[in-house]
């Protein structure tokens, strides 16, 4: 690990101007920086701890009946609060199926919004990676890539976006709120990643010294209550990434789908929102036949990155298990392997 320097602004303004300068990351509870920094494939100069700033560790009920959560809040704190479960269930599903209850107690949601790819060939500093080294080229194109994107992937990188948590955001229309030189600004989550094309070292559309501050739901997101849930598919389904994953939303009346939200996770180098499928899904009945159909519109364009064919299978399947579970209603209690295929409807 190289030296770096260390600082603790003490506000937001401080934090910015500490942040503007090359080298420097942000630094909250370091539950992937620190990772990287141990095995060099990090290696900054400065970082600027925002730990400690005031009034980015709170859950605040807006005016409008939205939600503002501070990028401060832990990740386990969001998802055991009762009134958060019970607005946005597969948001809260989401975060309980995400690494080992230990680092959900450690983790943040502005750090989870900005993890890194997961990617073993990013993750070692002797592989060749556009991500790490924009033109060292790509070794997983003929590497290990079983995992690897099936969807918006290029030839510079096939690496896939491993947050559990943005999967039912982006479906909701998250927006986040971020802090930079040029003032506050806000952006639709769905737009802070990027897809890899001919720059795959630009992962978000953040700039230099940009600080994520909060995250805001939406007062409509609730209206999905009712009928949400969150699916993954992992190799270890006590803690792993999502080899996929989808967060299905519907607003049902009149047994009718008068509106549906469908996202996926662990396909391409974003949480991919299913537009098509969502539009095919409004003013039908809630039936088995019509979510195949969605689940074909969602991977039509999907494509092997490498030895992953199967990806694209194993996510049509996993959108339909998504949308029969939301159909049927969400559970009142959340499941006792949270978003697992194999867990009970019922809880424990």
């Amino acid at each position: 690990m190289m030296n770096f320097d260390y600082v603790r602004p003490a506000n937001v303004a401080d934090a910015i101007a500490a942040a503007s300068e090359k080298g420097a990351v942000y630094l909250a509870s370091g539950t992937n920086l620190l990772d990287l920094m141990k095995g060099g494939v990090s290696r900054p100069s400065r970082l600027v701890d925002v730990t400690r700033l005031p009034g980015l560790d709170r859950i605040e009920r807006l005016d409008d009946g939205g939600l503002r959560i501070g990028a401060l809040v832990r990740n386990a704190d969001l998802a055991h609060d009762a009134a958060f479960a019970r607005d946005y269930p597969a948001i809260a599903e989401a975060l309980l199926s995400g690494a080992s209850a230990q680092l959900r107690n450690a983790a943040t949601v502005g750090g989870n919004l900005m993890q890194r790819t997961r990617c073993g060939y990013f993750y070692d500093a002797a592989s060749a990676c556009n991500r790490r080294w924009p033109g060292a080229g790509c070794d997983a194109l003929e590497g290990e890539n079983r995992l690897h994107a099936v969807l918006g992937w290029s030839e510079g990188c096939i690496a896939t976006h491993p947050s559990d948590f943005c999967v039912p955001l982006v479906a909701l229309d998250a927006v986040v709120e971020i802090e930079g030189r040029s003032g506050r600004r806000e952006l639709p989550l769905e737009a802070l990643h990027r897809l890899p094309g001919d720059t795959p070292d630009r992962e978000t559309a953040l700039e230099p010294g940009d600080l994520i501050v909060a995250l805001r739901l939406p007062a409509e997101a609730q209206g999905f209550a009712a009928h949400a849930r969150y699916v993954k598919v992992r190799e270890r389904t006590s803690y792993a990434f999502a080899v996929v994953s989808a967060a299905a939303a519907l607003r049902i009346e009149d047994g009718k789908i008068r509106e549906a939200r469908l996202a996926l996770g662990g396909v391409a180098a974003k949480p991919w929102r299913a537009h098509a499928a969502e539009q095919l899904l409004a003013g039908t009945a809630p039936d088995a036949a019509v979510y195949r159909e969605a689940a074909r519109a969602t991977l039509a364009e999907a494509r092997p990155s490498g030895d992953n064919a199967f990806k694209i299978e194993l996510a049509q399947r996993i959108v339909v298990r998504a949308l029969t579970l939301a159909a049927a209603g969400t559970p009142a209690r959340i499941p006792a392997l949270p978003g697992s295929p194999f867990s009970s409807v019922a809880g424990a």
